[in-house]
């Protein structure tokens, strides 16, 4: 089938979407339609922001919706694009059962995990934190359940550096998954290749990630440590509190690597200032405590 002919309605929102969508269109797949979150209030101003998925949309001339709610309006707005089938990453909402079945061809969704390990929300940076070395992207049929669809194609992934950080990892496989859709997507319209159910007595889930998740005990396990400082890159972010000049204070760790057992912290961001080498940090009188 002529990549050309194929008409798919794209769901999306944040940067990690547009990797994919990037990858679709090199190979000449551009969605007929983009539907994605509305625009937010932003910044000090409160200036309201478009979604890094609108941006995409507008610079290749693609209609775009922005619908509050999944509702009836927006299927007769999808409807009027007579697509094939519809592609999800990184909506941020759940399809209802009329969209769901809206597309003769179903709804196929880009999960960077190889299911049925690590269904969820968080999938990259649940691989980190428990040292899956072994990882990859599934492009599965959605249902009406999380992840629970059946397997349309899977691509394991090289891993070179162990532990990765998260923003890397994330773009790295969403870079694979998007290579992965594009080379079965003509594949899947056509009827040459089936969905195979997941074996669901050996899924596993992804734990929800708090903020208070990222605190370190720098006392304990160097190499678990590092995995979390890598795994929570950005959020929660990893943080261990110090003492100085007779005062707890709370400390970012941004970044650290490993010297034969040991580990050795990189950068820290007090909390109130800047980013600076932890040998600066060090320098002023600080010194680490333990959990309490």
């Amino acid at each position: 089938m002529n990549s050309k002919t194929i008409r798919f309605v794209f769901f999306g929102t944040p940067e990690l979407a547009t990797v994919v969508l990037d990858e679709l269109a090199s190979a000449d797949l551009v969605p007929s339609a983009i539907v994605t979150a509305p625009d937010e209030k932003k910044g000090r101003g409160l200036k309201l922001s478009p979604p890094p998925v609108k941006i995409w949309a507008l610079e290749h001339t693609i209609p775009v919706f922005q619908p509050e709610r999944l509702d009836s309006h927006i299927l007769e707005n999808v409807r009027m694009f007579k697509a094939d089938v519809f592609v999800v990453v990184a909506y941020g909402k759940i399809l209802p059962k009329e969209i769901l079945e809206s597309p003769k061809k179903g709804i196929l969704n880009v999960h960077p995990s190889l299911l049925p390990r690590l269904r969820g929300a968080s999938p990259i940076r649940s691989a980190i934190l428990n040292d899956e070395k072994k990882t990859g992207v599934s492009v599965i049929l959605l249902d009406e359940e999380m992840d629970h669809g059946p397997i349309v194609a899977q691509k394991p992934a090289t891993v070179p550096d162990w532990p990765p950080r998260a923003h890397g990892l994330e773009h790295h496989l969403m870079h694979e998954g998007g290579k992965l859709l594009a080379q079965i997507l003509p594949l899947w319209v056509s009827g040459q290749i089936e969905a195979r159910e997941q074996n669901h007595d050996i899924a596993t889930y992804c734990e929800k990630i708090e903020k208070e998740d990222g605190h370190l005990d720098l006392s304990a396990d160097p190499y678990k440590n590092l995995l979390k400082i890598r795994a929570y890159e950005g959020w929660p972010g990893t943080f261990a509190y110090f003492e100085r000049a007779g005062k707890k204070i709370r400390v970012g760790i941004v970044d650290a690597h490993l010297e034969g057992d040991d580990l050795v912290l990189d950068t820290v961001k007090p909390e109130g200032k800047k980013e600076m080498p932890y040998a600066d940090f060090l320098r002023s009188g600080a010194i680490v405590l333990g959990r309490p």
